[in-house]
This record gives structure tokens, C-alpha cells and sequence, in this order.
């Protein structure tokens, strides 16, 4: 995959996938903005991505709101004249269950994932409308977004939104020849690691170098950060121009296209439904086969 001319903003790109993102669209050739809250870790960031021949600046700011969002593009025309893929990776954890959660932790995850997302989308849209050659615009979504998850009203939901965004951007972009899909990786990563069926498989394969067994990387689709980067390289490219809109997953071996929300069962009653029709009718009807809900444990195969 060839990025040479291209440049690249990857948010929250200072450690873990999102500098995973930032090396890989560097190997391709893209020059890349480095952007985290914490300056030495983007000057280490970027040290690592220009010692292996890459290209790339650091810009440090708390992506959220609007005047951190223009830093970026800002950064990206500056030193390189021009902006065409923007990866929004940044985000934050506040876990807690509803009753726990506070109005800070949910408007603080919100805030990074959500509004960050927006205002740095908005941003680089603006920039690439006047450049009149397309872009590419890659959000990060997360499996809580698409199932929810215990303890993350605040994660959850602001991933969810994520994907509508990606899907309602696509429409607004489109003519501009701008594509935005939503990515929804998974991998062993810090958060990863307390889930207790994984964490003893992650640190013994960091431990020995020995690769994640097959349960993990087909069965769960979990592996490195590494292989979630090369959907990132895709998306980035030329290559996917045709594709926009789109959720889409991957990890260890498993790349998939999540469905969009749609009416699974319908009926119908003449002039309408009543609370009692609905109660009579809803467990052989509509709600015979009702959704699950939530992220569903890991089973690791029985020794």
C-alpha cells in the first residue's frame, strides 16, 4: 500500500493502536501528525516513527474541543501543506456502573470520544473541501458501541454515536469525494489485559514472544495492535475510495463488516396497537426472538 504525498492526523496516537495507526500509515509513506496529551510521550512517538525512516511531527493538545481540533489540521498544512486522512483514536476510560457514574465521568469520556471525535472531523473536512481532492476520514468505534458493555454507559454510547456519525458524514461527504467509516478494533491492549479470561494468554505471549493461540485471534478476533493498523492502512488509501459508511471490525485474523441497524420482526394491527394488544402478542410475535445484549464472555477451549 502506497501513501507517499498523503498526510495523516491520528489523535491519541502517542502510545498503544493509536501509535500503532501513526507507524504503519508512516511505513506506507503518509507523513503523520503525532498528537497526546503528554509531550514527551509524542516526542517519543515520533522518535520512533522517524528512526525507522518515517516522517512525522508531534502536536500536543487534549483533543475535545474545537481549538485543539484546528491544532491538529493546523499542524498538518503547516509542515506539510495539506491534510488527507484524519484517524480519530483519542479517548479516555471512566468505568462504573450507572448508579456510581458521576456527571464528570460521563461528561469527561463523552467529551474526548464524542465531541473530540466531532470538532477534529469537522475540522478536517473543512480542510479537505478547500483542497478539493477527496479525503479519507477513519473514526474508532469499539464493540461497546455496538453490544454495550457493563460498566460503560459513558464508553458505550459515545462509541455507539461514533457509528452514526461515520454513517451520516458519509452522506454529507460524499460529493467531495471524502469517505468516512467506522472502525471497531480489538486487541491486547492495556484495558485488554484485565479481562481476566485473556490476561494470563496476553502476558505469558509478551513473556516468550510466542504468538496468541488461534482461540484468541479467530475465535474472539483478538491479536496485536499491529494487526488492527492494516484496515487503518486500507482505509487510508486510495484503494478504499468505493468504500464509506461502513462499521467495520478486526482483530487477530478476523476482519468483519458489521450490519447496520434494521427491523428484524414486524406485525401489523388495524388501527394501530394497544397497551394490551402489545402485551398479548409481544412473546409469540415481534418479541419471540428478542436481540442480546452486552459482549459476550471469552471462553478459552478446555485444556
Amino acid at each position: 500500500m502506497d501513501l507517499h504525498g498523503k498526510v495523516a492526523v491520528v489523535t491519541g496516537s502517542g502510545r498503544g493502536l493509536g501509535l500503532a495507526y501513526a507507524k504503519a500509515l508512516a511505513a506506507a509513506g503518509a507523513s503523520v501528525i503525532v498528537n497526546d496529551v503528554d509531550a514527551a510521550v509524542v516526542d517519543a512517538a515520533v522518535a520512533s516513527i522517524t528512526s525507522a525512516g518515517g516522517t512525522a511531527v508531534g502536536a500536543v493538545a487534549a483533543v475535545g474541543d474545537a481549538e485543539a481540533a484546528e491544532l491538529l489540521t493546523d499542524t498538518a498544512v503547516r509542515e506539510f501543506g495539506r491534510l488527507d486522512v484524519l484517524v480519530t483514536n483519542a479517548g479516555i476510560l471512566r468505568d462504573r456502573v450507572l448508579w456510581k457514574m458521576t456527571d464528570d465521568d460521563f461528561d469527561a469520556v463523552v467529551k474526548v470520544h464524542l465531541r473530540g471525535t466531532f470538532t477534529c472531523a469537522r475540522a478536517a473536512a473543512v480542510q479537505m473541501r478547500e483542497q478539493g481532492e477527496g479525503g479519507r476520514i477513519v473514526l474508532i468505534s469499539s464493540p461497546a458501541g455496538q453490544r454495550g458493555n457493563f460498566g460503560q454507559t459513558n464508553y458505550a454510547a459515545a462509541k455507539a454515536g461514533i457509528v452514526a456519525m461515520a454513517r451520516t458524514w458519509a452522506m454529507e461527504l460524499s460529493r467531495a469525494g471524502i469517505t468516512v467509516n467506522a472502525v471497531v478494533p480489538v486487541a491486547a491492549t492495556e484495558m485488554t489485559k484485565t479481562i481476566p479470561a485473556f490476561a494470563p494468554v496476553i502476558e505469558e505471549s509478551e513473556r516468550t514472544g510466542a504468538p496468541l493461540p488461534d482461540w484468541l485471534r479467530k475465535d474472539e478476533g483478538l491479536g496485536t495492535v499491529e494487526d488492527v493498523a492494516s484496515l487503518i492502512t486500507f482505509l487510508a488509501s486510495d484503494s478504499s475510495k468505493d468504500v464509506t459508511g461502513q462499521a467495520i471490525g478486526i482483530g487477530g485474523d478476523r476482519l468483519a463488516l458489521w450490519s447496520h441497524p434494521s427491523e428484524k420482526a414486524v406485525a401489523f394491527a388495524d388501527g394501530g396497537w394497544s397497551a394490551d394488544t402489545i402485551a398479548e402478542r409481544w412473546y409469540d410475535g415481534v418479541g419471540a426472538e428478542p436481540e442480546t445484549y452486552g459482549i459476550p464472555a471469552p471462553k478459552a477451549p478446555e485444556a
